[in-house]
């Protein structure tokens, strides 16, 4: 598996797409650039640790409010993100229950979560007008959903912060020869968002993007 998002080339039903542009073009810093060998920090962490990364760059950068967490499976990212004071609902037609322990990014131990937390959940796949209820629209490789989750930011004036994954079952895809993150920057562009870039320290589609009014 690939340590950065700028080294994948997606596989889509078809045809390949180009890889990302540099991440310097898109005002990140590659940790790599240097030329040192990354050790402590700076080495990337596994996929499953997505979920802590995500939350805390989310409360380092959105106040508390109402998050909706678009395609967010069995709801870790949803069960952390409360812990730091948001109200959050995972909107994702497969329900799922929380998982029963993660282990923690920072101090490597492993958490339990008791049986009888949940979170609030609507089972359904995602429309615009569910966007209508929340201050923030998340997606976290949320197949499917990211063109949406942009038009719904736009129609309802919410904010929206996304890594998206791949263009599976998406409604719309680029032209052959396109990235397909850069597409998706531009049209949430077109839809008025002035597009901000972040990248997580982990390993696989790690670089996503953002808007926050």
């Amino acid at each position: 598996m690939m340590d950065d998002a700028a080294d994948r080339e997606p596989k889509e039903t078809g045809h390949r797409y180009p890889s990302l542009p540099p991440l310097e073009s898109l005002g990140l810093v590659d940790p790599r650039a240097s030329g040192k060998r990354l050790s402590g920090d700076d080495l990337p962490k596994l996929d499953r640790f997505r979920f802590q990364l995500f939350a805390e760059w989310i409360a380092e950068h959105f106040p508390p409010g109402r998050v909706a967490d678009i395609g967010g499976g069995k709801g870790l990212l949803a069960w952390l993100l409360r812990q730091r004071g948001f109200d959050v609902a995972v909107i994702d037609p497969n329900d799922q229950p929380l998982p029963s322990k993660y282990r923690d990014l920072r101090t490597g131990t492993r958490i339990r979560i008791a049986p009888t937390e949940v979170v609030t959940r609507i089972a359904r796949p995602f429309d615009e007008s569910m966007a209508a209820e929340f201050d923030l629209l998340l997606g976290l490789h949320a197949h499917g959903s990211n063109i949406a989750a942009i038009d719904a930011a736009a129609r309802y004036g919410k904010d929206f912060a996304i890594l998206p994954c791949c263009v599976i079952d998406e409604p719309l895809t680029p032209p052959r020869g396109v990235n397909w993150f850069t597409w998706l920057a531009q049209h949430a562009e077109t839809r008025g968002f002035a597009v901000g870039y972040f990248r997580l320290n982990f390993r696989g589609q790690n670089i996503g993007m953002y808007s926050k009014r």
